[in-house]
């Protein structure tokens, strides 16, 4: 490549010069290409530790003067090939021009100026976004691919000097970062050192101490442990390699591919060496804790934050901290923890501007909001732009109010006197109100059948008014009270002050009146409820009257959902909890339903209106259980190692011993997945979803760690789970709220007695209290810190549950031992991924993988990975024909005809090639040459066999019977199409099972075309094997003696065919078919004098089944002389046809086909549809054919093909091998991998 000039001060250091004129050098690197020796061995060294460019480009072109000493790197290029291209156009287009100039100054000046106009002119055709990354990154990036074969899909995310430790030596090297893969290269005094690891296959990623080795990184893998040191940036790589790694999980996960993000803004100024994507990951990072920080929406992207201090009005203080600008919120975050939460949305804003500067309060800005609050920041480093930031984020949020509700006129109290705010509907009307906020039309949910929620089923249902007017429901007003008048200091609604404050209020207990709207508030929900007007009334309008498998899980499981509550003991409960998760079903059909959901949202429906229970849920599901609900409950699994953890950490003793028991694993799935409301009394169980709201899934961690640590006399004494299991659900059973004004509710869950003796009753703020005294120290983050490491730990696990689970569905019909189908399904896993992020069409390839589906169908692949695993795998390799027959296996395999194949199809295809007998291997090799494995374009005459593959007829089925058949399939069709039939699948499944109880009989017969076809892949086959000429022997002989074979069975089909009206003739024709049996075989002994052996093994085979190769080609008169459809069998006179015919074999078997003849044939038969039939003509013979048992008798009289096919393969060999160059496929042809200077 060209190279903008750059002065060089000692051209002959480190380079050899290899040519020169007066005004150019062409230079090599010492110790590139062969030899090299010591000299070679150090520069190599040198230029890896070093990261010279010399490691991917050793050749270079200098200008020089004569007079001058100093030189100008103008070109460079990684092969000789490249370099010697820019050295002839410079001779060429240059010196004769050069020599004019009188000044060497005018010289330079002039090489520079054209350089670099061949610079910019190859710079037009580049993409744009190229051109954000700094050149020596590029530089970088070109080397990673020349070093480890990447494709130019795979983008290099950043680089790093390091050491790998291999045993107790470090090897300094590079690292390089790659959306998909981990890749580390070293070369120190001739020792190289290459590494390539997927980020899928990583296990375990921890960033660790030892005296062996400092500071480090380890990276596991399911066969490796690896570990990295000497980082200049230790925690910054790590943190990218956790990003990378977690990006792998979620592709593992949910197939989400990674995809860059192109609208990322430029830098203000440039940044060194640091790419767009790491850029774009960088900003990833960011929004994801920004947006969990503060509980926004997903789509948030944080546009910039700054230091400032806040006035709290509460306390009159400024409280210094952070300030966040997204594109419709402003956020404060102080420093000190728990000092104050500020959250602004633009939606709220009125006024922003900037107020007086002074010493005390130098650069103010204040913001106002509708609800008459205004928010005083200071100490804004760049105000000016940030106002501009502002007001261009006001532009664009939407100037129409958002939906009017109850509870949004009632959070505008925030400036009201101290008076008492009166009681008002904790819910909105919005989800049922006559008129909707779209269009302003009636909504109706269910066609007016049964009224919808307008507010909390609570309410409708409250029945003991005993219990407010006595004690509880003084402590009632007292709280509700004493949220009031923290409303009046630190505002009400989405701008609240949250600090210490409001936390201690939510462990008191939340009053009832109250608890919807802070639910609303703390979880983020409220935000995607009014910025999302009529969204859940038209999903519940579009999924009312749909059917599929969540709404049939959710009919199911609508009556089990607190059945002992009142509200959903009527229809009233029931339809609106069906109209919540089915709405959500069909936002989200990734997660559709999951058990427990149905419990969370009945909950969610007592304290809230639909449209309020329906965005709780998705903020559960989507932000704050990530995971949890999906068909493998993979969230709620992180949490529980999460739990085990933290059980190690804080209770030691404890942990060994419920680890033995195996109850962590039990107990943490129901106490997460419902939020302890299936294990504890409703009343209690709600104060921790209040607290849950405020704290997140730290809250829960905590408190499971306290109910631990409560039971630990007793749980040390267990003997079995079992007795475990008692004493902790009679512990749940009994925290009781006192407190609450509910009428209380059957607890139907654990049922547990205790002897004589009274259970012992735990208050629900007392077990709160205690767990915040003693676990308060758990952080947010550290929490986000130890989810990523679980979460590669759970999916691994579930990852190799899935191929055990694969391999054993597989195993009972497939030949292969299991620790090859284990191997096979790596590598068929590791293709399908691969397509997903280098294929050429890879949102199709993510597309195809259905998580709802079994593990055996989840991966799949297409026609093009299929060819290279078969091409890597196959035993029968064919050269330049293996990709043929690798696309015939394929069509071979695809039963369903949707051009993509499972693992258990893959491994059926696989198995034939390599294990059973002669016989089993050979049939494999048949069917590839008929249909549908054989295309009609590569044959033309194959109709019998086409008919026998997609109709499955049989050679014994008449015409009639297809007729009859086809009258009778489109009412299967129709019976198929009941569900309730089951009894007509069983009997389809019966059909299916022993239609697969093939036999060699069952084989249509083969054409003249597709034999051809069958000996050029035989010919192809052995071209590389080492008894090679043996083996053409062999195969020049049975081909020979099968076009006999033919021929004779030729004069059999011909005479039927002849009189087939005939029923009698028919009958008589046998003595006939007889006689001329060896008649016509003595006629063809003739012709090919120079192969006795074969004419005496064909007359035996001829003589010992004379008749029944007459019954069967009898049989098949009608069938195939009906079914083909030659235009040679339109002529009506016979004697024509065999005149033709025995043109055709005499033109074929001349000098019984020999190698020389075969590889005549494969020039012929290799043309494809018009062409072939055009190049042969009327010498393929339609009346020709050869049956399997022909075919397979002929080949056990060589000894030479029957040692080929019964040799055994080591497809584990392979499976190595393959590993080892799968990623080799995207270098240049000349690039020497094994080069000493990298």
């Amino acid at each position: 490549m060209w190279l903008g000039p750059e002065e060089v001060l000692l051209a002959g250091a480190l380079w050899v010069t290899e040519r020169a004129n007066p005004f150019f050098l062409l230079q090599r690197r010492r110790g590139h290409g062969k030899g090299g020796g010591l000299t070679g061995l150090l520069v190599g060294t040198l230029d890896v530790v070093l990261d010279s460019s010399a490691r991917v480009a050793p050749y270079r072109i200098l200008h020089q003067t004569q007079d001058s000493q100093v030189y100008w790197a103008v070109a460079c290029g990684s092969s000789r090939k490249e370099i010697t291209k820019h050295w002839e156009w410079l001779e060429n287009n240059l010196l004769q021009t050069l020599s004019i100039f009188d000044n060497e100054e005018d010289i330079t000046t002039f090489v520079k100026g054209k350089i670099h106009g061949i610079i910019a002119e190859e710079n037009k055709n580049e993409q744009p976004q190229s051109e954000e990354d700094p050149g020596k990154f590029k530089e970088a990036e070109l080397k990673m691919r020349k070093q480890f074969g990447m494709p130019e899909v795979e983008k290099l995310v950043n680089y790093y000097s390091c050491s790998y430790w291999k045993g107790r030596v470090p090897r300094q090297g590079w690292l390089y970062l790659t959306v998909n893969h981990l890749c580390f290269y070293s070369f120190l005094l001739g020792k190289e050192v290459t590494l390539v690891i997927q980020w899928v296959d990583v296990t375990q990623l921890e960033k660790n101490a030892t005296l062996l080795f400092p500071e480090c990184i380890k990276v596991n893998t399911r066969d490796s442990e690896l570990y990295f040191s000497m980082f200049l940036n230790i925690n910054e790589t790590f943190k990218l390699m956790e990003q990378l790694a977690n990006i792998a999980m979620r592709q593992l996960l949910d197939n989400e591919s990674f995809l860059q993000d192109k609208s990322l803004p430029k830098p203000r100024k440039p940044l060194k060496n640091i790419s767009a994507l790491k850029r774009d990951l960088d900003a990833r990072a960011k929004n994801e804790c920004y947006r969990a920080t503060f509980r926004l929406p997903k789509d948030e992207c944080l546009d910039g934050h700054t230091d400032c201090t806040l006035w709290t009005p509460f306390n009159k203080t400024h409280i210094p901290g952070q300030m966040f600008v997204s594109n419709n919120y402003i956020c404060f975050a102080s420093r000190a923890e728990e000092a104050c939460h500020l959250i602004i949305p633009l939606r709220e804003v009125t006024i922003v501007e900037k107020a007086d500067s002074s010493s005390v309060l130098p650069s103010p800005l204040s913001i106002s909001t509708k609800s008459k609050m205004t928010f005083f920041f200071a100490n804004l480093k760049d105000r000016d732009f940030l106002v501009q930031r502002i007001s261009d984020f006001l532009q664009r949020t939407p100037s129409k109010k958002p939906c009017g509700t109850d509870r949004e006129w009632k959070w505008n109290l925030a400036d009201a006197s101290c008076e008492e705010v009166p009681e008002l509907p904790s819910s909105s009307p919005l989800a049922i109100s006559p008129m909707s906020a779209l269009g302003h039309r009636p909504v109706n949910f269910c066609a007016g059948e049964v009224p919808t929620a307008s507010q909390g089923l609570l309410k409708l249902f409250r029945r003991n008014s005993e219990e407010l007017s006595g004690p509880k429901g003084a402590k009632e007003k007292m709280k509700e009270e004493s949220w009031n008048i923290h409303f009046f200091e630190y505002g009400r609604g989405m701008c609240m002050y949250r600090t210490a404050k409001t936390r201690e209020l939510v462990q008191k207990g939340i009053p009832e009146n109250l608890r919807g709207e802070l639910w609303l508030l703390f979880s983020g929900a409220w935000n995607e409820m009014v910025t999302h007007p009529g969204y859940y009334a038209d999903l519940v309008e579009k999924s009312m009257g749909k059917y599929n498998l969540a709404t049939e899980e959710i009919e199911r499981d609508l009556h089990r959902s607190m059945p002992e509550h009142p509200a959903f003991q009527n229809e009233l409960g029931i339809a609106a909890l069906r109209r919540v998760l089915t709405a959500y079903a069909f936002r989200n059909p990734t997660i559709g339903y999951c058990q427990a959901m149905n419990i969370v949202t009945s909950v969610l429906l007592l304290y809230c209106n639909e449209e309020e229970a329906f965005w709780l849920l998705v903020a559960l599901c989507e932000r704050m259980l990530p995971d949890y609900y999906n068909t493998r409950v993979v969230g709620a699994l992180v949490d529980q190692g999460i739990f085990e953890e933290l059980t190690r950490e804080y209770l030691p003793q404890l942990s060994e011993k419920m680890q033995d028991l195996g109850v962590i694993s039990t107990i943490s799935l129901s106490w997460f997945l419902t939020l302890f409301l299936s294990v504890m009394p409703f009343e209690s169980a709600v104060v921790i979803v209040d607290c849950f709201f405020y704290e997140g899934i730290k809250f829960i961690l905590q408190v499971s760690l306290a109910i631990l640590d409560a039971n630990m006399e007793k749980l040390l004494k267990c003997c079995d789970e079992g007795e475990a299991m008692t004493i902790l659900g009679r512990y749940l059973d009994n925290v009781v709220n006192r407190q609450s004004v509910s009428p209380p509710i059957p607890h139907l869950h654990a049922l547990l007695t205790s002897g004589d003796d009274p259970p012992l009753e735990i208050d629900i703020f007392e077990l709160i209290k205690t767990s915040y005294e003693k676990y308060s120290n758990l952080k947010a983050d550290d929490i986000e810190q130890m989810r990523f490491k679980q979460r590669l730990k759970v999916i691994q696990s579930l990852e190799d549950t899935a191929k055990k689970s694969v391999v054993r569905a597989v195993s009972g019909d497939i030949s292969f031992s299991i620790e090859e189908l284990e191997e096979l399904y790596v590598v068929f896993k590791a293709k399908y991924l691969m397509s997903c992020y280098w294929g050429n069409n890879r949102a199709a390839a993510a597309a195809r993988r259905d998580q709802s589906l079994p593990y055996l169908e989840q991966y799949r692949i297409d026609m093009e990975q299929f060819r290279d695993l078969f091409i890597s795998l196959t035993p029968w390799a064919c050269g330049a024909h293996t990709p043929v027959l690798a696309g015939r296996m394929f069509r071979l395999l695809d039963e369903n005809r949707d051009s993509l194949i499972n693992f258990k199809e893959f491994v059926t295809g696989m198995s034939g090639m390599y294990h059973g007998d002669l016989t089993e291997k050979l049939k494999v090799l048949y069917k590839l040459h008929l249909p549908p494995a054989l295309n009609p374009e590569e044959t033309e005459s194959a109709l019998e066999a086409t008919s026998y593959f997609t109709e499955d007829v049989t050679t014994e089925e008449t015409q009639e019977d297809k007729g009859r058949r086809n009258e009778n399939g489109p009412e299967k069709e129709e019976k198929g199409t009941s569900p309730q039939d089951y009894r007509y699948y069983l009997r389809m499944w019966a059909k299916e099972k022993e239609s697969k109880k093939e036999t060699i009989k069952d084989l249509p017969k083969m054409s003249q075309e597709q034999f051809i076809e069958l000996c050029k892949t035989l010919y192809n086959m052995f071209s590389e094997d080492p008894v090679e000429q043996e083996l053409y022997h062999a195969i020049a002989t049975v081909a020979s003696l099968l076009l006999r074979i033919g021929e004779v069975g030729k004069k059999f089909s011909n005479r039927p065919t002849r009189k087939s009206e005939d029923c009698k003739a028919n009958n008589t024709q046998d003595p006939v078919s007889e006689e001329e049996s060896p008649t016509s075989e003595q006629s063809q002994n003739s012709a090919v004098e120079q192969q006795p052996q074969a004419d005496h093994e064909e007359k035996a085979s001829i003589d010992a089944q004379p008749e029944k190769t007459q019954q069967e080609n009898q049989t098949l008169g009608d069938v195939s002389g009906e079914g083909q459809g030659s235009p040679l069998q339109l002529l009506s006179d016979d004697e024509t046809k065999d005149d033709m015919s025995m043109s055709s074999y005499s033109m074929v078997s001349t000098g019984s086909l020999q190698c020389e003849d075969i590889a005549d044939d494969t020039v012929l038969v290799g043309c494809e549809g018009s062409s072939a039939a055009a190049r042969y003509g009327s010498t393929i013979d339609t009346d020709w054919s050869i049956s399997f048992e022909q075919i397979l008798a002929s080949m056990l009289t060589e000894t030479a093909l029957v040692n080929y096919f019964e040799k055994k393969v080591n497809i584990l060999q392979k499976i190595k091998d393959q590993k080892k160059v799968e990623r080799q496929f995207s270098s240049s042809s000349d690039y020497e991998l094994s080069s000493v200077s990298g």
